[in-house]
């Protein structure tokens, strides 16, 4: 049986201690996984509107190695959890609690 080299067991203790609370903890690495993913996505479609075409033949396709090769380099990266992940063990995500209202 193959093991993904890119499965990591994480110690939960350590990720909780960042924020003082796993499930905060989760969140805020959730949410900086958004925010990568947008950018890889938004970063993915402008190199490869380059490519797009104005004909809708669909007997006509084209195969743009260049365009292949950009896929593929994109599918060969840390998936945006993960990098997330990396970020947060690492502290190099900012997170803040949001001010609390004081009634005057």
């Amino acid at each position: 049986m193959a093991v993904n080299p890119s499965i990591v067991t994480r110690d939960l203790d350590k990720v909780a201690d960042k924020s003082g609370n796993l499930y905060e903890s989760i969140f805020v690495i959730s949410q900086r996984a958004k925010q990568i993913s947008s950018t890889m996505k938004e970063e993915l479609n402008n190199k490869l509107s380059e490519f797009a075409s104005t004909v809708d033949n669909l007997e006509e396709v084209f195969e743009n190695k260049e365009q292949i090769e950009i896929s593929k380099f994109y599918e060969r990266m840390p998936k945006p959890s993960t990098m997330a992940m990396e970020e947060f063990m690492e502290d190099k995500v900012m997170f803040r609690y949001p001010e609390e209202e004081t009634e005057s």
